[in-house]
């Protein structure tokens, strides 16, 4: 579904990302781990549109859409929950999840969607009347959730999901996501710091350090790698 071919991106001459090349395949769960400033918050941004690569490749779908500009993306199925949840805080929980199916192939399936959401997230379904500013993080994170999936995408992007969230509500973000991927069936690439609970989800991962991809392999295979054990899981 998703190939990336020799990435880079920079931002004033500082390589962000340096030649990186992975790939997601239909109905996959592939996760990217890695320090902080290791670049994985720029490749999810870099494969949404928000910035633009210096180098390399994006496929989608077999379609080369390298110079394509976000909302061109978007429009091809490509959902991103960014870091940090950025939901609207003055507009109501309602009115943050419509303005997540501005996807012409959603807006048709909108009541649908909709419904799909609010019974996947109850809390949202008793607050959706509430200003989104006066949820508490773990619901607003589930509103940015919510709102990726009102779009009806192919490839659900998420930037570290778990970010500034007590563990209780961690380990029911990650619960909720696995649910997603398992009932939907949705393609998922998930960024995140979180090393165990990432990589316990995923089909496969990719380790990126300082901008490049320095392991990749089947989730059992990363969580038993003595580089991965003594880096992030303090083995």
């Amino acid at each position: 579904m998703l190939r990336i071919s020799g990435l880079s991106v920079a931002y004033a001459g500082l390589h962000a990302l340096e030649d990186v090349s992975l790939e997601v395949n239909e109905g996959e769960f592939v996760t990217i781990v890695g320090p902080n400033g290791a670049g994985k918050t720029t490749l999810l941004k870099a494969i949404s549109g928000s910035v633009r690569a210096a180098a390399g490749r994006l496929d989608f779908r077999a379609r080369d859409m390298t110079t394509l500009p976000a909302h061109e993306r978007a429009a091809l199925g490509i959902a991103h929950v960014p870091e940090g949840r950025r939901v609207f805080p003055s507009l109501t929980v309602l009115e943050n999840l419509e303005l997540g199916s501005y996807r012409r192939a959603a807006r048709s399936r909108r009541a649908e969607g909709l419904a799909a959401v609010l019974a996947l997230f109850p809390a949202l379904a008793v607050r959706r009347r509430q200003l989104a500013g006066s949820l508490s993080g773990g619901e607003q994170q589930m509103l940015a959730l919510g709102r990726g999936l009102m779009a009806a995408p192919d490839l659900l992007l998420l930037d570290e999901p778990s970010q500034g969230l007590a563990p209780r509500i961690v380990e029911q973000i990650f619960e909720t996501i696995d649910r997603i991927r398992r009932e939907r069936r949705l393609t998922i690439l998930l960024v995140e710091q979180r090393v165990v609970e990432a990589l316990e989800l995923c089909d496969r991962g990719y380790v990126l350090e300082t901008g490049r991809v320095v392991l990749a392999g089947a989730h059992d295979a990363l969580l038993s790698d003595p580089r991965v054990q003594r880096a992030y899981l303090g083995v």
